[in-house]
């Protein structure tokens, strides 16, 4: 990215250079812009532009006590001189890892360029010193000064350096630095406001940066309700006595799924613009008995949610059927999971007819083999469920287990679910928090090692115990579905990676576990930021295009994001590393293998070792500088949503089109996504 020098400048001025557009990153020099403490807090804390605060010690006496107030007050980078006294350095480095500000620990030779391997030596020194990014500038007087200066990135991960020389023989390093991998470059607005000799402008720097590149701008883009509480709710809603009120709605297939289920179970179903009425059943054992069948569309999550409460509901088997590619999903557990509490899954005797080995992804047949063991619908659900005590898997996720919790209260007597290597947590405490809303109470505990009882990290939790009373009734509810933080992951990676964008009616307090991908994408280095809203936690979400770095993250509990999360790693420099490649293996399609073809296939470096998957990224600006843009052509969706969002944000920073066979499979989700996205 180019970083613009502001300087000489008082806050009205900054502001608005900031709020033009004009400028992607700005170092602000606090030695020599005449800020108070309260400009420094208003300046750093209301800007989504990334901002680097510089003061120099030789300048300003009181630079810690300036550069701290910076890094209170949000600044996302912090420039400290390697010079600087080991007492100030302490005291930097403390500040910046308690507020989360990358610091850069900076050496300047405005006299030459030392050897080679002094200029070594400082890379290290910085490292030493606690730099995150080590900036090196020296000043060139011959082209050997600048290829000794240059020569630093082959010993670096890219996007840990920043070095170039001044002058006008140093000039062109300044450009060549962000072709070997520095996350930025500095330039001036103006040339009468250069802070260094030989700087560029910040207009030539961009033309001969981007070119005709286009970047992206998404103004309030809308996002739709969230599958996960819309589904749960439509099914809760029907089975409880009275008449529930759902704003918020927004139609998508697996939705509109959810509605023709609750219909079937006999609920009458209003839908006014986004408002759903649904008139319960008043559910109880037995209540179903005369349903004979059910067709769940082609929702995995609801045909795992209703066959529990199938057994439930109706003491007469019910032939549960679903179409598409849900046909070759196997339900995977479900005969040991339902048999712990009595219930008979028969698979019908020609299931696994259209169940052969697939070759969706490759000639030698190597990917996604489908086992003649598992489950598949259609299949007769033959119950009463049973209550008790059962100890079970959740390796294979959380949608059975939902089930189950909105099954068993509706039976008679208590009942104990211990969850062992429980994945996907998020979604059975959305089911949790969804039943209490409709009158349904448990109980439940987590459990987990020394390190989850810290850290309260779910991803650490070894075991759930959900304790459950018998004899309990849904009961009709009013509240408004949240907006789906899964759907708005393509949104705010596209932000992240290419421009800004900024969307609307998320909730930074769901439960969703998609909401993690707030928390990837600031790891990943994203600047992000929420406006003024409804209420604090609902307001608008805006990301925009920073210096990025590779990440680690692990993708169990929340297996939706990982297309994108992939994409997101294309473009952080170094290797990122996405634990859960195993949770894939059966949704729409066999999505693990889908996502290493597709970044293959766009000249992505990706290796999968068991459940990990390694992505080798490079940097937007060194894609384009170095023409490594992503490849485009034909590529399949494999019916996939997901893949389909996650192949139109890499479309993006593709060199040629990427033409994909199917974009209307994303009605399954999020119907209104083809055209927000061209909004962008």
């Amino acid at each position: 990215m180019i970083c613009t020098s502001i300087q000489n400048k008082e806050l009205p001025e900054i502001q608005r250079l900031l709020d033009s557009g004009a400028v992607e990153m700005a170092e602000i020099r606090l030695d020599r812009c005449a800020l108070e403490e309260e400009d420094i807090d208003l300046l750093f804390s209301g800007s989504d532009v990334p901002l680097i605060a510089t003061c120099r010690l030789n300048e300003e006496p009181q630079a810690p006590e300036i550069l701290e107030m910076a890094i209170r007050s949000g600044a996302k980078y912090v420039d400290l001189e390697m010079e600087a006294p080991a007492a100030v350095g302490r005291r930097i480095r403390e500040a910046c890892r308690e507020y989360g500000t990358v610091l850069i620990r900076s050496f300047h030779d405005f006299s030459g360029t030392p050897p080679l391997e002094v200029l070594r030596s400082l890379v290290e020194r910085g490292r030493q010193f606690g730099g995150e990014v080590v900036k090196v500038v020296t000043t060139a007087t011959s082209q050997a000064d600048t290829a000794r200066v240059m020569e630093l990135y082959k010993d670096v991960t890219s996007g840990s350096l920043v070095a170039f020389c001044m002058g006008e023989m140093g000039r062109e390093s300044r450009l060549e630095a962000l072709r070997m991998g520095a996350p930025f470059t500095y330039a001036c607005l103006t040339e009468e406001e250069a802070t260094a000799p030989g700087q560029w402008t910040s207009a030539k720097m961009q033309e001969a940066v981007y070119g005709n590149f286009r970047f992206v701008r998404g103004d309030m883009l809308p996002m739709p309700s969230s599958k996960s509480f819309a589904q749960r709710a439509i099914v809760a809603a029907a089975l409880a006595e009275g008449t529930s009120h759902l704003s918020g709605y927004t139609p998508c297939g697996d939705n509109e799924s959810a509605i023709a289920v609750a219909r079937a179970l006999g609920a009458a179903v209003d839908v006014k613009d986004n408002l759903l009425i649904i008139r319960g059943i008043n559910a109880h054992p037995g209540c179903c008995d005369a349903l004979g069948e059910l067709h769940t569309g082609e929702s995995g999550f609801l045909t795992r949610l209703m066959i529990p409460l199938l057994a439930a509901l109706s003491g007469a088997p019910v032939r549960v059927t679903g179409e598409k590619t849900l046909l070759n999903r196997p339900l995977a557990g479900a005969h040991d999971i339902m048999a712990a509490f009595g219930v008979r899954l028969y698979p019908e005797s020609n299931n696994n007819v259209n169940h052969q080995k697939k070759a969706d992804f490759d000639e030698n047949n190597s990917v996604s083999d489908i086992r003649k063991s598992d489950c598949y619908l259609p299949l007769t659900v033959s119950g009463p469920i049973i209550p008790g005590r059962a100890d079970i898997s959740g390796r294979g996720g959380s949608q059975l287990i939902s089930g189950l919790l909105g099954a068993l209260p509706l039976v008679a007597g208590k009942s104990t679910v211990y969850v062992h290597d429980p994945k996907s947590i998020p979604y059975l405490f959305i089911t949790v928090d969804v039943l209490k809303k409709f009158g349904i109470r448990m109980g439940s505990e987590m459990e987990g090692g020394d390190a989850f009882l810290e850290t309260q990290d779910w991803s650490l939790c070894t075991g759930v115990n959900f304790h459950i009373k018998g004899d309990q009734r849904y009961q009709a509810a009013d509240f408004a579905i949240e907006a789906d933080w899964s759907g708005a992951a393509p949104f705010l990676t596209a932000g992240a990676i290419f421009g800004q964008v900024e969307v609307e009616g998320l909730d930074t307090q769901s439960l969703q576990a998609d909401i993690s991908m707030m928390d990837i994408l600031m790891e990943a280095g994203a600047s992000m930021s929420q406006q003024e809203g409804p209420t604090p936690t609902t307001g608008p979400i805006r990301v925009q295009r920073a210096p990025l770095n590779a990440f680690s993250t692990d993708l169990n509990n929340c297996p939706d994001l990982f297309p994108m999360v992939a994409v997101l790693a294309a473009f952080c420099p170094g290797e990122s590393h996405i634990l859960g490649v195993e949770r894939l293996r059966h949704k729409e399609t066999d999505r693990a293998a889908a996502i290493e073809k597709m970044l293959l296939q766009m000249g992505v470096p990706v290796t999968v070792d068991q459940d990990e998957m390694t992505i080798s990224g490079m940097g937007l600006t060194q894609r384009i500088l170095t023409g490594k843009l992503l490849k485009g052509g034909n590529f399949p969706s494999y019916g996939d949503h997901r893949m389909v969002m996650a192949l139109k944000v890499a479309s993006l920073g593709a060199a040629e089109p990427v033409v994909i066979d199917d974009t209307a499979c994303v009605a399954k989700s999020f119907p209104q996504f083809n055209e927000l996205f061209d909004r962008l």
